[in-house]
């Protein structure tokens, strides 16, 4: 998707962790001083938050990991789990920053952070929605996740933000359809590509793709030897969306295969 987040996730400062400067992705090995070593909480906490803020996130996840696998009981174990989340998410490791916030939330299901665990868990499946050639799994993943975080926490930032997103992942499912539905059209398949450019107009009519759909119904209608329905779909695209080329093509077309039937 050619639409990346620009969100640094300034709001991890509500975890008390200072990596606001902290906007790219990091390198280095977990393996390279990960080697057990027993060490109080306090300085192991630090050393991951230190690792964090220079940028080396991949180090940083593996001894937030360390933190609470040495610290289980401890409160900075909790912390831990989420900025661990965190540092994997900017080190673009979407799988374990998914894993590790559903496990954060699967223990402490009323943390008073738990909304920036399920946003995390939104983000980390919007960043790896792909081009419309290839499977849309991740992209409805993405849409749930974050009608959930707008869901449980409609006042919030987070759900604000996720409202946003889930505008463009509407119009990436909507490309879909529509590249779909052309795929038919090209084949001659018209029945397939209707109900395609259908469930555009039905299922996301707010999106940029709808004035095409509407033209490509009109458009398959008449391939299909029902021109009252074209006459129908190209009413409404004249009016919805009246100085479109899509209605200008649909009203040559009508005017030229309907009989003289033009749209009203």
């Amino acid at each position: 998707m050619t639409t990346r987040i620009t969100t640094k996730l300034s709001r991890a400062a509500l975890l008390g962790a200072a990596v606001l400067a902290t906007s790219a992705c990091g390198g280095g090995s977990a393996n390279e001083d990960v080697a057990y070593v027993a060490r109080d909480v306090e300085s192991l906490y630090a050393e991951a938050q230190r690792r964090l803020d220079r940028g080396n996130t991949i180090l940083a996840a593996a001894l937030f990991d360390e933190v609470e696998r040495q610290h289980p009981y401890s409160p900075w174990a909790r912390r831990a789990q989420l900025m661990s989340a965190f540092s994997y998410y900017l080190a673009r490791d979407y799988n374990k920053a998914i894993q590790n916030a559903q496990r954060f939330l699967s223990i402490h299901p009323g943390n008073k952070d738990a909304p920036y665990a399920y946003y995390l868990i939104a983000l980390s499946y919007y960043e790896q929605i792909s081009d419309v050639n290839r499977d849309q799994k991740i992209t409805e993943q993405a849409q749930t996740a974050l009608e959930e975080v707008n869901r449980r926490f409609p006042q919030s930032e987070y759900a604000a933000d996720a409202r946003l997103k889930l505008d463009l992942v509407a119009d990436h499912l909507a490309g879909k359809e529509m590249e779909i539905g052309r795929f038919y059209q090209r084949s001659g398949q018209w029945l397939a590509a209707a109900i395609r450019f259908r469930n555009v107009i039905e299922e996301f009519d707010t999106t940029s793709h709808t004035p095409e759909a509407l033209y490509r119904l009109t458009e398959s209608n008449l391939a299909l030897g029902i021109p009252d329905e074209a006459v129908k779909y190209a009413s409404v695209l004249g009016a919805n969306y009246p100085g479109s080329e899509w209605y200008e093509k649909a009203y040559k077309l009508i005017d030229k295969h309907a009989d003289g039937v033009r749209p009203s």
